[in-house]
C-alpha cells in the first residue's frame, strides 16, 4: 500500500503538518524533529516529486500560468493541480494571461515569486521567455501543448491519435460528409487534432468534407457552423476540436431545427463536465487530466534533479466517450 503522511506521523510521533513542513527547509520546524521525520520517511519509501522538488530548489511553490479561463476545461486542470501541489505540502501560485496578450505580459510577476517551476498552459510560451527561465534555472513545464522547436518540457494528450479514434467513430457509423471545425491554427492542440483526423480520412479514401476555423471560440464557433449548415451541401456528421467548439455546433444545429444525431452527428475533444450534461450528451474524446497533472509534476522534480536534461515530451492517450451526439 502507498505510504502517507499520515503513516509517516505516526511513526515518527509528529503530526501530519509537522511532516509537510519537514520536506519545506524554510518552514518552521527544529532540527532534531525535521531529521527524524526526513529519517522515518526514507526508511518507509515516503515521497512526492512535489516534495522532493520543495527540498532540492529551496522554494515550495509551482507557478501556474494560465491563459484561457473561460473554457471549463482549465479550471478542471487548475482543481487536479491544487489538489494535487497543495497535497503534498506546497503552494500553487496562479496567474491568469489577459486575452490577447502572451504568457511573457506575466512572467515579471511570475520572477518575483521565485518558484520552484513554471507550469504553462493554454497560453503561447515565446523562445526568449524559455531561454530567461533556463538563464535563472527555473524548470518549465507546457501542459496540454507542446512548443515546436524547442528545448521545453510538455506533458499533453495524444491529440494526433484521439483524432483518429473520432474518424473511425465516424466512419463506422457511416457518416461520409464529415467536416472539421478548428481551433487557433497555430496552437499545437489545433495542429495535431487537424493532422490526425485528416490522415485517417484520406488513408480511408474520405477527404474531409470541409474545415472552417472556430478559434476555441463559443461565437465564432456558432456562426461557422450554422453558415456551414445552411449551405446547399451541408455536411452530416462534424469533428470540433474542442468541447466549447462541439456545445456552439449543436445549438447552431437546433437553431435552424436540426435533430441530433439523426440529421446530424457532433464529436468534440476534451471531455469536460458540461460534456455530460443532458442537454448536450456529447461525445467527445476524454483526456486523463489526472494522469497528465501527475506526470507534471514527476517531470519538474526530474528537471530539478538534472538541470541539464533536454526537453521531455509526455504523451498520454486520450479515451473516446460515446454519448447522444453520434
Amino acid at each position: 500500500m502507498k505510504v502517507t503522511a499520515k503513516d509517516v506521523a505516526l511513526h515518527a510521533g509528529t503530526s501530519v503538518s509537522a511532516v509537510s513542513r519537514a520536506f519545506r527547509p524554510q518552514s518552521s520546524l527544529s532540527a532534531e524533529m525535521r531529521q527524524r521525520i526526513l529519517r522515518t520517511a526514507a526508511t518507509m519509501g515516503y515521497t512526492i516529486p512535489a516534495q522532493r522538488l520543495a527540498a532540492k530548489s529551496g522554494s515550495n511553490t509551482i507557478s501556474l500560468v494560465v491563459g484561457d479561463v473561460l473554457n471549463p476545461f482549465y479550471p478542471s486542470i487548475l482543481e487536479e493541480f491544487a489538489s494535487a501541489v497543495l497535497g503534498s505540502g506546497m503552494l500553487l501560485d496562479l496567474h491568469v494571461v489577459p486575452k490577447g496578450e502572451s504568457v511573457d505580459s506575466v512572467m515579471a510577476h511570475v520572477f518575483n515569486q521565485r518558484p520552484s517551476a513554471v507550469v504553462v498552459t493554454s497560453a503561447t510560451l515565446s523562445s526568449a521567455l524559455a531561454e530567461h527561465c533556463m538563464k535563472k534555472g527555473i524548470p518549465v513545464v507546457l501542459f496540454n501543448r507542446v512548443q515546436i522547436n524547442t528545448a521545453v518540457s510538455a506533458v499533453c494528450c495524444d491529440n494526433y491519435a484521439g483524432a483518429q479514434q473520432v474518424a473511425n467513430h465516424l466512419l463506422s457509423k457511416g457518416y461520409r460528409k464529415i467536416a472539421f471545425v478548428g481551433g487557433v491554427k497555430n496552437t499545437s492542440t489545433h495542429l495535431e487534432r487537424w493532422r490526425g483526423f485528416e490522415d485517417r480520412m484520406t488513408q480511408a479514401e474520405m477527404p474531409v468534407f470541409k474545415s472552417v476555423s472556430g478559434q476555441f471560440d463559443y461565437e465564432t464557433s456558432f456562426d461557422a457552423v450554422r453558415d456551414l449548415l445552411t449551405n446547399d451541401a451541408p455536411p452530416d456528421a462534424i469533428f470540433c476540436a474542442n468541447d466549447i467548439m462541439a456545445f456552439a455546433a449543436i445549438d447552431a444545429a437546433k437553431s435552424i431545427g436540426l435533430c441530433i444525431p439523426d440529421d446530424l452527428a457532433i464529436v468534440g475533444f476534451d471531455d469536460v463536465p458540461m460534456a455530460a450534461w443532458r442537454s448536450y450528451r456529447l461525445t467527445t474524446v476524454r483526456q486523463r487530466i489526472r494522469l497528465m497533472v501527475k506526470d507534471t509534476l514527476t517531470l519538474i522534480s526530474q528537471l530539478i534533479e538534472d538541470p541539464g536534461a533536454t526537453g521531455t515530451i509526455r504523451i498520454t492517450p486520450g479515451h473516446l466517450i460515446e454519448r447522444d451526439t453520434t
